[in-house]
């Protein structure tokens, strides 16, 4: 069994976590309709905490999976990928999980990492959605799994993003001397600043660079075009850079339509959204219908 072969069948695995019940932490059934309307309100508070349950859930249930002598999973926390493969295998193949409450505005979780560091597809993300067992209340439940490879994600966000001169994406510096926790793994996004002119000035640089010029890689000579031109010119760091939700990787956005668009409890999770955005929760039926 090689780290393909490891990486395949845990994906397999994490997709057959749709519709597990996470026995961590359970929000009580409203007594009273105006308390559901306020834990409709709050109930997506739970995330971060949620989130970092879903994270160890996976890894114990990865490890239920018959790996043999081969090894077994290890939760790192900090540290990247969240699950990593332990054996006698090269590379380790690890898994990051991203999790997602879809009643929230945008999956909010980011992905900043190199795509330096993914060139053997050695790691995945998994993105999981999740509920509570009633829209509002009850134990969280994963509803729906996504996996693809770490590489595709990064490769899809610097084609997304990298728009020189008008935006710019810029590889970690070398950090591998450094002590583990003080090590760099994170691209960055920087947004240009000056006026027209020099806007104008910048265009010709970039234009200079030949026909492949605008095309990201994170190479050490391209880079050194980009920070030469941050350099000379204004930009600022962004701070949204990176957010799964924005980088234009289809399969996340085939996932995100197919989980808004699935029925739970008579209604898709779209309906249910717009409901409890709304202020005046014109159709109280559905809450009733839950209680």
């Amino acid at each position: 069994m090689n780290y393909q072969d490891i990486l395949t069948k845990a994906s397999k695995g994490l997709k057959n976590l749709k519709g597990n019940v996470i026995d961590v932490v359970e929000v009580k059934k409203p007594p009273t309709l105006d308390y559901a309307r306020h834990l409709a309100k709050i109930v997506s508070k739970l995330s971060p905490l949620v989130g970092n349950m879903i994270e160890y859930h996976v890894c114990v249930e990865l490890n239920k999976l018959d790996w043999g002598e081969v090894g077994s999973w290890k939760r790192q926390d900090p540290g990247f990928p969240d699950t990593v493969f332990e054996g006698n295998i090269n590379p380790a193949p690890g898994i990051e999980i991203k999790t997602w409450f879809p009643l929230a505005t945008e999956i909010t979780a980011r992905f900043k990492d190199s795509i330096n560091h993914f060139k053997q597809n050695q790691t995945y993300v998994a993105l999981l959605a999740w509920l509570p067992e009633f829209i509002i209340y009850g134990k969280p439940k994963i509803i729906d799994v996504w996996v693809d490879t770490a590489w595709s994600l990064a490769k899809a966000r610097d084609a997304h993003y990298h728009r020189p001169p008008d935006y710019l994406i810029f590889e970690p510096e070398n950090t591998s001397e450094r002590a583990a926790n003080l090590q760099q793994s994170n691209t960055n996004g920087y947004k240009f600043q000056g006026d027209a002119k020099a806007f104008q000035e910048a265009e010709k640089i970039v234009a200079a660079w030949g026909k492949e010029g605008k095309r990201y890689s994170p190479s050490r000579s391209y880079q050194k075009k980009l920070r030469q031109l941050r350099g000379k010119y204004p930009y600022r760091l962004d701070t949204n850079y990176a957010k799964i939700d924005r980088i234009g990787h289809q399969g996340v956005e085939n996932f995100k339509t197919h989980v808004l668009d699935s029925v739970i409890h008579q209604h898709s999770l779209r309906e249910w959204s717009k409901l409890i955005k709304d202020e005046e929760w014109k159709t109280m039926d559905w809450i009733k219908n839950l209680m």
